[in-house]
């Protein structure tokens, strides 16, 4: 039966996954009835469920006699048939079993069929699920999705009706719903990470869906699009949505933008990027001492290679527009699980914040401007290698001219995706970035993010390219690694001679060619001297840290991630200090389930053993962290409004279910909780009772529980906490620019906002006094724990654990070992009584010189 007639039919049908699964191109399903699209457009789907969900509103029109395929008439007169696995109508029903009959109405998402996918897959060639569209002289336009999908949670397929279909559906959507104006909050604007929580959530909606900056506009669904729309914080934007669900859309999708889509602001932690591009040094005029930018730290030497880009052939013509598009399908396929493992590399090897950038890479393969250029050179005949080329070129070349730097830097980006698809269709292997000679500094016109996380960083100790920006991804990945980097050397650098020696200094963004000889040993005996120092504290940070005179500091790790756990104990780490839990709630748009967070704390736990303890804090979100599933007020100042756990007991079900994953957790080891920016004992009570109220419902052991002292109330009122909290744990960070009250962000004052200013030195001693006084422990989890010279005062005033970051646990290590905390008391003595934090930093040079 095929409702034409149907009165009011909407201009755009998105049909979501009717199973969980990996989305297939339908020119890939090994069946020519499917493949050449004999019943029908569509996308094939490799199942990992057995519950086949509708996926759309309609009524069942039929369903065959052996239970594997039924037509659902969807509303619009589109037919769509869903057809369950390969040769499966020769079972004659054996392993299916229907749960509705022909004419039944059903709603999406409703169960239609069950199957037995072992019992299926064992008789039927394959378990392929085909969802086809029969009635093609609907069919406007076919936007295919591509990846993992969860059925029921994602589109596989939405459907422009052609034009006279949706004719009738512009009377039923009216006008576009135009949204009120929106200022972007993102301190770097709408850049990747912000831009690709909008294309997931505008996906979630079937009405079109364009974000407007003046005149212009860009699709929501689509990443590259958004970012070429150069919105900058403070720029105002509109949503425009057009479609029978418009206002769901923007009523859901407002909000979040408004509050900057989950993303933490880049403002506490460094300046905001700049929005012009950085520019290029003046050129030396010897050609032997080449400007550049630097980009990440450091000081290495070695012989240069010069790592040159062969021009691929790429064929112009293609065979059918059919084969083209499944090449295509099957390639994206390839490069989405290279990117996978490539993210899993990273999370297993501790550098799980910096596996997102490939999560962001991920992101991009679904980027529907993409493929649709890519679609329409297809449609004319150009090869799919061609298409693809010219699509992801124009996208990257557009984002690279503007004056956005850092929306410039993620050409870069663009282009390594684009290439890691270009290769899978041209059968080209990989370039053997890891095959580089141990011993040379690696010199490119240009590096991706897959070539730094591939580099063999035991034979590469720095690398210089002739593009690339100080605020692009291969700058944030050698910072993470610790590898040198200059960017924007002098074109002339890929002239340099194969094997010259080099000398990169990365603190000042200079390289030197053939250095003079004294020059290169004594840069050669300065890298020694520090890598020496390096593997004396790498050996040695297993060992406790004591003083001198015998006394023994903790040392522990700060973690933002549950995976980088067992990168810490192996670096010596004695327990973590602090894990935000953040990792788990930002950049998304829902809040993680109880489950989710509970294996994440498990796997920390178990990656710790039962000895060392885990300290997690419960959700630090508000100020500079917003969420956009959590509906916050806009305040004037965020920073003194609801933050830390004011929005834990403001949004209780949220602090409840974290409350329960830690509890669960704590079975596998050592687990205490800790809530943040408590400013007064009734929040710490409120927020305790809620831990205590839990533990009783799930009948689990009580577990610690402490407070970070961030706040001068805290800190003022630690008597009265110490009474009842199991520990303290002091952020230096937030203490310090409350106490001051100077934003560390600020570019003229973060200067100034010095946690060795005396107020916040006494403010820590009487935390420590009160903390003694009650025989309870004070730990250190801020900037200050790390530094050199606040380590001794930290010591002085009583501190007996330190948590810093886990790279840094050996070096602080080391710093402990060399003091006495008889003089360390003395020096903390002097430095409370100053003025100044310039008196206490002059003050500890002396009394080291004593």
């Amino acid at each position: 039966m095929n409702n034409k007639n149907s009165a009011v039919r909407p201009a755009v049908i998105t049909l979501m996954a009717p199973l969980s699964g990996i989305l297939m191109p339908i020119e890939a399903v090994p069946d020519p009835v499917f493949a050449r699209k004999v019943v029908g457009d569509g996308a094939s789907l490799d199942p990992t469920t057995q519950i086949l969900l509708a996926p759309c509103a309609g009524s069942v029109l039929n369903i065959h006699s052996a239970g594997h395929a039924l037509t659902i008439g969807a509303e619009g007169g589109l037919e769509v048939l869903l057809h369950i696995g390969i040769d499966t109508v020769q079972l004659k029903g054996a392993g299916f079993t229907p749960r509705v009959k022909a004419g039944d109405k059903v709603a999406e998402g409703q169960p239609l069929i069950e199957f037995a996918a072992d019992e299926v897959a064992k008789k039927a060639r394959s378990l392929l699920t085909q969802i086809v569209i029969t009635t093609p002289e609907l069919v406007g336009k076919m936007r295919k999705y591509g990846g993992s999908v969860l059925a029921g949670k994602d589109p596989v397929l939405t459907i422009e009706l052609a034009a006279g279909e949706a004719g009738h559906a512009a009377q039923e959507a009216g006008a576009p719903i135009v949204s009120k104006a929106v200022v972007i909050p993102n301190s770097s604007g709408l850049h990747a990470r912000p831009a690709a929580t909008l294309a997931r959530l505008a996906r979630a909606y079937r009405c079109d869906l364009r974000l407007r900056k003046g005149d212009a506009q860009a699709n929501l669904r689509s990443v590259s699009s958004v970012m070429g729309l150069d919105v900058r914080q403070g720029d105002k934007v509109f949503i425009v949505a057009c479609g029978h669900d418009a206002k769901e859309a923007v009523d859901a999708i407002l909000p979040a933008l408004e509050k900057g889509l989950g993303e933490e602001s880049a403002g506490a932690a460094s300046a905001p990027a700049s929005s012009a591009p950085a520019a290029r040094p003046a050129a030396s005029g010897n050609r032997d001492l080449l400007a550049g930018i630097s980009a990440s730290p450091g000081l290495a030497s070695g012989r240069a290679f010069i790592l040159s880009q062969t021009k691929s052939h790429v064929p112009e013509h293609g065979e059918t527009p059919e084969q083209e598009r499944r090449l295509l399908g099957e390639a994206v396929a390839a490069a989405r699980l290279q990117l996978d493992a490539l993210q899993d590399r990273l999370k297993l090897s501790g550098d799980a914040g910096k596996s997102e950038i490939f999560g962001a890479h991920l992101e991009l393969l679904e980027d529907p401007d993409l493929f649709e250029l890519a679609e329409s050179a297809i449609a004319k005949g150009k090869s799919a290698a061609f298409s693809w080329k010219e699509a992801f070129t124009a996208h990257a070349d557009r984002l690279a001219g503007m004056s956005n730097e850092l929306l410039a830097a993620r050409a870069g980006d663009l282009r390594d995706v684009g290439r890691r698809v270009l290769k899978q269709l041209l059968g080209e292997p990989d370039e053997n970035i890891s095959g580089i000679p141990a011993g040379s500094i690696l010199i490119a016109e240009e590096l991706t993010p897959s070539d730094i996380a591939s580099l063999d960083r035991t034979k590469v100790p720095g690398c210089a390219t002739v593009g690339g920006g100080p605020t692009s991804h291969i700058a944030i990945l050698a910072q993470s690694f610790g590898l040198p980097l200059v960017v924007g050397l002098e074109p002339h650098a890929l002239e340099i001679p194969a094997g010259a020696a080099i000398i990169l200094d990365a603190d000042k963004g200079v390289v030197g060619v053939n250095p003079p000889a004294k020059d290169l040993e004594e840069v050669r005996a300065r890298i020694e001297r520090a890598a020496r120092q390096k593997r004396e504290e790498a050996g040695a940070a297993g060992r406790p840290a004591l003083t001198l005179d015998g006394h023994r500091i903790e040392v522990f790790a700060n973690l933002s991630a549950a995976g980088e756990a067992a990168e810490a104990v192996k670096l010596g780490a004695e327990g973590v200090g602090l894990l935000r839990s953040e990792f788990l709630f930002l950049n998304r748009t829902e809040a993680p389930s109880e489950e989710e967070q509970t294996r994440a704390y498990q796997a920390a736990a178990a990656a710790l053993g039962k000895e060392r303890p885990l300290i997690i804090r419960t959700l630090d979100a508000g100020g500079d962290k917003q969420l956009p599933y959590l509906q916050l007020p806009k305040e004037e100042n965020p920073f003194l409004g609801e933050r830390g756990i004011r929005i834990g007991l403001a949004h209780p079900d949220i602090l409840r279910t974290q409350a329960r994953a830690v509890l669960r957790a704590a079975q596998a080891g050592k687990v205490r909780i800790m809530f943040p920016m408590i400013s007064d004992i009734e929040e710490y009570r409120a927020a305790r009772a809620i831990v205590l109220e839990e533990a009783k419902r799930l009948g689990a052991s009580p577990i610690q529980v402490g407070i970070m002292i961030e706040v001068p109330s805290a800190a003022v009122l630690a008597e009265l906490f110490a009474a009842e909290a199991d520990f303290f744990s002091i952020g230096t960070n937030d203490l310090t620019q409350y106490t001051l009250a100077m934003d560390r962000g600020h570019p003229r004052l973060a200067g100034k906002a010095d946690a060795l200013h005396p107020s916040v030195l006494r403010l820590i001693g009487m935390v420590v006094e009160a903390a003694r006084a009650h025989g309870k422990p004070v730990g250190v989890c801020g900037g200050l724990a790390g530094d050199p010279r606040g380590i001794p005062l930290l010591l002085g005033l009583g501190v007996t654990e330190l948590s810093v970051s886990a790279p840094a646990v050996p070096s602080v290590k080391a710093a402990v070992r060399g003091l006495k905390l008889e003089d360390c008391r003395l020096l903390a003595k002097r430095a409370v009584s100053l003025g100044t934090a310039a008196e206490v930093r002059a003050l500890i040079p002396a009394q080291a010189r004593a």
